[in-house]
């Protein structure tokens, strides 16, 4: 039996105070009408995601967030190879802004917006955060307090090659993406995916299912093979997907695109059609077109107006016209 220990917490100066609520939640507003099945909301997400929990609360079966990696610096739009190709403009457009005093700033601003994510999941529901090595290890501790850290499902690490750095130091190739359940003593909407097998494997024991010849003690002795077709490998947690390429067709400029491969994992690993999906941090929209050519509902929220315009082409492109709604309140700053 593991011994019980104490909770262990991270402190910083101001910590908490954004996340007390601020009272009455903010509304929403239509700005555009669409297709409900694929809403857009454009503000600040912390408003945002509490006019949501005041609205549906405990109705998303998957939060995915991607928050600013604490860069430090502006990032900026690129008009994707097909406006270049195309002799477009290409002006200066700032993405957005990922400039922060400190870490402190940095984890209180992720904190108020985890606090009311998980009020918006449903029980069985997961949330995904995205971060990197650099700060995945705070993050995973202020999820603990925030979920309890029998909540904590998986580290997933995405792995991907890229053009290599002048640096001192081993090369960083991969993000972390933290995986929470509402509610552990729930078994989670869970749909396991798998992977071919290894060109080993299908040598030695063909493409039919494995079963495990055990002894009278229990203890596996040999395998057999059975007439059912295996579906693969189940799939792991170290996950190794192409980033987007500058020629993808998938491109669109947006300077922290995700690749479209690596949310439809999560999508289809952690909900059914026709769930609620969440990407309180929407910028290029992969969430959104992933989901809608998945068969959910998906709410996404950005407050950038080059973010905005991103997406409503994205979603174009497939035939969906969102639901665009605003934060009816003042916006404030993302970043502290």
């Amino acid at each position: 039996m593991i011994a019980s220990h104490p909770r262990v917490r991270l402190e910083w100066p101001g910590k908490g105070t954004t996340a007390a609520d601020p009272g009455p939640p903010p509304g929403l507003e239509v700005v555009r009408p669409g297709h409900p099945a694929c809403m857009l909301v454009q503000g600040d997400n912390l408003p945002a995601l509490r006019a949501l929990r005041s609205r549906a609360p405990a109705s998303f079966a998957l939060v995915y967030l991607d928050p600013p990696f604490l860069t430090g610096r502006s990032h900026y739009l690129a008009p994707p190879p097909r406006a270049r190709a195309a002799g477009e403009a290409a002006g200066v457009v700032t993405a957005f802004e990922d400039r922060w005093k400190g870490l402190d700033h940095y984890l209180s601003a992720l904190q108020a917006r985890l606090v009311v994510a998980r009020d918006l999941m449903t029980r069985d529901g997961s949330l995904v955060v995205h971060v990197d090595p650099k700060t995945s290890h705070y993050v995973k501790i202020v999820c603990d307090e925030v979920f309890g850290a029998d909540s904590f499902a998986s580290e997933i690490i995405w792995r991907y090659r890229r053009w290599p750095a002048r640096t001192p130091n081993f090369q960083r190739v991969h993000d972390v993406l933290l995986r929470y359940v509402r509610d552990p003593a729930v078994p989670p909407r869970f749909r396991q995916l798998y992977e071919p097998l290894a060109p080993s494997t299908v040598a030695t024991w063909g493409d039919r299912r494995q079963r495990a010849v055990l002894d009278g003690d229990g203890r596996r002795r040999r395998s057999s093979t059975t007439a059912d077709a295996t579906p693969g490998t189940p799939l792991g947690d170290v996950w190794d997907i192409a980033i987007v390429a500058p020629v993808a067709r998938e491109r669109t400029g947006y300077p922290t695109q995700k690749p479209e491969a690596l949310l439809e994992r999560l999508v289809e690993a952690c909900t059914q059609p026709g769930d609620l999906v969440l990407d309180p941090y929407a910028g290029s929209g992969t969430t959104l077109a992933v989901a809608a050519r998945l068969g959910r509902r998906v709410v996404g929220v950005d407050e950038s107006p080059s973010a905005v315009e991103t997406m409503r082409r994205r979603l174009r492109a497939l035939g969906v016209r969102p639901l665009e709604e605003r934060v009816s309140c003042a916006p404030r700053a993302l970043a502290g």
